[in-house]
């Protein structure tokens, strides 16, 4: 059928050089024929656009069709803009691009009622054009301003980032003519920009040739709207959809004036009464053709996952995968995409959609897959196996098999964006349930080994079932669907399924007992004990032969960094727990409890279980392996990604540890928690109060002895850290007071403790700072550590 398109749109084109001209201004210009009509200056690199119908609603949508290739920088190849239902109006000799307020509505029959909201809040006009030529009611304008104009904000960007000032140099800049094309029901237009000014930063310079001339293409669709028969569905807080929102003023007082609906694709059953379907028009994802293999298979088998799920709903092969055919542009709003996307470093994949701004119809799903990623899964497992190239130098396959496992995962997980899911961060508690969970690799202890047996799932898990059934069951004539959803959602609560999704899941921010990001199991703390078994026995066993011969051994400690670093993700879990909440996305009616406090003895638990990660015999890198490390050879510099330290040249032992050991803390003894400790213990006497937490974790640390002088250096500069994030407590101006005089209370505490060891050098120098902090704690500022190696994908727009 795709094919066929592309024959049409060819159809098109040399038929217009036969067919007479509307315009006489345009009778010697080359002309498109397709949802507009557009004609092609070559003298003048001019486009103008033929407007056959006023005031009629179509679809706008930009985007970024070749991008600048730098995570931080954040402009992808195959972004999507913001998608705007637009119409033109004349006025006088132009004709003006509206776009209107859509947010705010009258669902009614009353015209003048429509209007009177119409009236209340702004429209948009995007862009006025003169009116070159009218013919029989047609208009002609010339679109080329509009379309050569940063429409993506690429200027806008590279100034917030501070990379430098830039703007559009025409001189440089022109139509891209192999990806303009017509079509029936849409044309895509494609423009090459070349952005000048003075470079700034070095993200901008790492990426361009010349980075005083930036230059990317710009992809404009102007798109038939989708018919009136797409069917809204309620949106319920605990489906695990995205919500899709406005505000209908003609709504009676006695109802919710705000209306949300789910987003997703238009499906249908050819025969909505059969238990099993095929669809009326399948939802179809093309991976980009220029994926290679074995990722190309991986992602393709990872994307089919999901139709196990649309079966599961009552259809058959409602959900297929393909490869983009060669000649198709994946901006192309007809194509639902699964980008490949390359950048400098490795960074976050999302998935986005094209929605219809009227009803939430999602037309165009469109997935970007950080290429680079997989890198970084193939080190995991390459620092955790034993002497891998011991014996040879191609024994990689166990490596490539968990980074492809992660890939089929990643691909399952960035579709079910572009079907409408929201993340679930609770999933992973409940075996596995849900790709839209982010997972950590599941490890086990095999003896002397470590098994990636089970790193990462192999399928569609029953939560997905369940979002896709709330989301695209159709059904039969006369059911009452409000019941039915509700059904859905009781079904998934009984086989205790949990949802909770972002804004509960942040390590700093949230305070869920279950929602974690890249956790596993139901109990944070026994996952941390068990992942501090498996990096004690993973670094115990590492060796040069986690590298290939006539590698440097600069890039055996790139390797040795993530699997330092292993339990990060589930420090930041346990973390959530000290001072934290249980509670669901209830709803009246819904049997779901609504919030609870965490059990003492499973606050207490996490407390143990983090307090190791601050113990210097658990965090020192073992002194035999300090010999791996030696300078960075020429060629191999420290990047964001390595070990950052204050020793120069020489590999800094004591700064690893204290990055480690501020990552906790940082987590641990963060302001938000200490006031919600204050409340928690005030509402039960039997509860762990920010009292508890401070005494516990100077036990912890304070209180700790080590044989061994190098152990006992790290544990000092472990405790230095503790320290200075007490009196951060002390001094935060943005915690309840409690929280101040509680930590305050700590230091006096803390300084009488250190003044009884003695003529402690250590000591002393520690009752020394908190002396000096006691004159004016308004002066304490937090000193930075080494700053810890990126771990997340590199970018803090986060959509993964």
């Amino acid at each position: 059928m795709k094919n066929s398109t592309t024959l049409i749109a060819l159809f098109y084109f040399v038929c217009s050089a036969l067919g007479a001209q509307t315009f006489e201004k345009a009778k010697d210009f080359q002309k498109f024929s397709g949802y507009f009509n557009f004609f092609y200056d070559d003298k003048t690199d001019k486009i103008y656009l033929q407007v056959d119908d006023l005031e009629k609603d179509f679809l706008y949508v930009y985007s970024l069709s070749s991008g600048i290739g730098s995570n931080d920088i954040g402009l992808d190849r195959g972004q999507l803009g913001n998608e705007q239902v637009v119409f033109f109006k004349k006025a006088g000799n132009k004709l003006l691009l509206v776009q209107p307020n859509l947010t705010f509505r009258a669902i009614t029959d009353n015209e003048l009622e429509r209007k009177s909201v119409e009236q209340a809040f702004a429209k948009s006009i995007l862009h006025g054009f003169k009116i070159e030529e009218e013919s029989k009611g047609s208009y002609l304008i010339d679109f080329t301003d509009f379309l050569m104009r940063d429409a993506h904000g690429v200027a806008n960007r590279l100034k917030r980032s501070k990379q430098g000032s830039y703007s559009v140099d025409a001189s440089k800049s022109a139509l891209a003519f192999e990806r303009t094309k017509a079509f029936p029901k849409n044309v895509e237009f494609d423009v090459t920009l070349t952005f000048k000014g003075n470079p700034e930063g070095a993200w901008i310079r790492s990426v361009t040739p010349d980075p005083s001339l930036v230059t990317v293409a710009q992809h404009h669709s102007l798109v038939e709207l989708p018919d009136n028969k797409y069917e809204k569905r309620d949106f319920d807080p605990r489906s695990g959809s995205y919500p899709f929102s406005y505000y209908d003023y003609a709504t009676p007082v006695q109802e919710p004036i705000l209306k949300q609906f789910i987003r997703r694709h238009r499906l249908e059953k050819k025969n909505p009464s059969a238990a099993v379907s095929e669809a009326v028009e399948p939802i179809v994802y093309y991976l980009d053709n220029g994926t290679p293999e074995p990722i190309r298979s991986a992602l393709m088998e990872g994307g089919k996952w999901w139709n196990q799920a649309f079966e599961a709903a009552g259809y058959k092969d409602a959900f297929q995968m393909k490869i983009l055919p060669d000649d198709a542009d994946p901006l192309d709003v007809r194509y639902n995409v699964v980008q490949w996307v390359h950048r400098s470093t490795r960074g976050w994949s999302y998935g986005s959609s094209v929605t219809d701004p009227r009803t939430g119809e999602i037309i165009k799903g469109h997935v970007s897959l950080g290429s680079l990623r997989i890198r970084q899964d193939f080190m995991i497992a390459q620092a955790l196996m034993n002497k891998p190239f011991a014996e040879r130098d191609d024994n990689y396959q166990p490596m490539l098999d968990l980074a492809l496992a992660r890939i089929r995962q990643l691909s399952a997980h960035e579709i079910g964006h572009t079907l409408g899911f929201a993340h679930n961060f609770a999933a992973s508690t409940v075996d596995r349930s849900s790709v839209m969970d982010y997972p950590h690799p599941q490890f086990e202890l095999d003896g002397n080994n470590i098994s990636f047996a089970n790193a990462y799932d192999t399928g569609i898990g029953e939560w997905d079932k369940m979002i896709v059934a709330y989301s695209y069951s159709d059904f039969p004539t006369g059911t009452n669907e409000k019941q039915a959803l509700n059904a859905i959602l009781k079904k998934a609560q009984d086989e205790g399924l949990r949802y909770i999704s972002d804004q509960d899941a942040r390590p700093t921010g949230g305070a869920h007992l279950l929602a974690h990001l890249w956790d596993n199991g139901k109990s944070a703390s026994q996952e941390l004990e068990s992942m501090l078994e498996i990096r004690k026995k993973a670094i115990d066993n590492f060796s040069i032969d986690n590298i290939r011969s006539g590698e440097a051994y600069s890039t055996l400690e790139d390797v040795f960094v993530p699997l330092y670093f292993f339990h990060r993700y589930q420090a930041e879990a346990v973390s959530k727990i000290i001072g934290g909440l249980d509670y669901n996305y209830a709803v009246k009616g819904g049997g779901q409890f609504a919030v609870k406090p965490i059990n003492a003895a499973v606050q207490e638990q996490a407390m143990k279980s983090i307090l190791k990660t601050l113990d210097a015999e658990v965090i020192a890198v073992p002194k035999d392996k300090l010999d791996l490390f030696p300078p960075r050879a020429i060629g191999f510099n420290r990047t964001r990604e390595s070990f950052k330290g204050r020793t120069g040249v020489s590999f800094d032992a004591l700064s690893v540890a204290e990055t480690a050991a501020d990552m906790t803390l940082g987590l641990l003894l963060h302001p938000e928690r200490a006031s919600r400790l204050i409340q928690q213990k005030s509402l039960d006497k039997n509860q762990m109060g920010l009292k508890e937490v401070l005494d516990e974790t100077i036990k912890g640390t304070f209180d700790l002895s080590h044989r061994d002088d190098y152990e006992e250096e790290v544990q000092n500069t472990v405790n230095f850290r503790v320290l200075y994030h007490i009196m951060n407590l002390a001094a935060h101006t943005d915690v309840h007071p409690q929280v101040n005089a509680i930590a305050l209370e700590a230091l006096k505490n803390l300084k009488t403790q250190l003044l009884g060891n003695g003529k402690n050098a250590i000591a002393a120098e520690m009752v020394q700072r908190i002396d000096d902090f006691m004159k004016d704690p308004s002066k304490f500022k937090l000193i930075e550590v080494p700053q810890i190696p990126d771990g997340s994908p590199i970018g803090m727009d986060c959509m993964d």
